[in-house]
């Protein structure tokens, strides 16, 4: 293994483990079912700095170790995959102008879409729930609204701060 691709794995595996946090330490439950969390701050973060391929998995695999760990393993194979999508989208969009707000912005409000579309279809469907499902969007559309607003915070910091000249 090359020392990139070895730099990569471990940048992935570090970023799986800031969505996982992001989703546990701070959650507010719905009133549905599930809970809103910043978890998709550390996915849009994820495809920002690491780009769509890499950002996407260690979204998708952080997210769905967070459900596993807070007992909702019946939605760990959709956050999974919703996750990844996110991130993929994310970090395409933003890959022609990785410092652009707008395309951040873009790539942010393209992935919450994901999100919220995604979970409801992962609900009434797969999960049995029908229309009933149509009652997360609320919740779904709250977490997306503050999770990309503190992406979009977190990474003009690290940006200033020079941190990511770093990774």
């Amino acid at each position: 293994m090359s020392h990139e691709s070895l730099r990569k794995l471990v940048q992935s595996a570090l970023f799986a483990a800031l969505c996982t946090a992001m989703t546990l330490v701070i959650q507010v439950p719905s009133p549905v079912s599930g809970y809103v969390n910043l978890g998709d701050c550390g996915v849009l973060l994820s495809a920002w700095v690491l780009g769509p391929w890499y950002g996407g998995a260690a979204a998708g695999i952080g997210s769905m170790l967070a459900d596993i760990f807070s007992g909702y393993a019946h939605y760990a194979p959709g956050t999974l995959a919703i996750k990844l999508a996110m991130a993929v989208l994310a970090g395409l969009l933003v890959q022609k102008h990785p410092r652009k707000t707008a395309a951040r912005l873009l790539g942010g409000v393209g992935a919450e879409c994901v999100m919220v579309a995604g979970y409801f279809g992962y609900a009434s469907l797969l999960l049995g729930r029908g229309l009933g499902a149509a009652a997360s969007i609320p919740g779904n559309l709250v977490q997306g609204v503050f999770s990309l607003a503190a992406a979009l915070a977190l990474i003009s910091a690290l940006e200033r701060s020079k941190a990511l000249s770093r990774l």
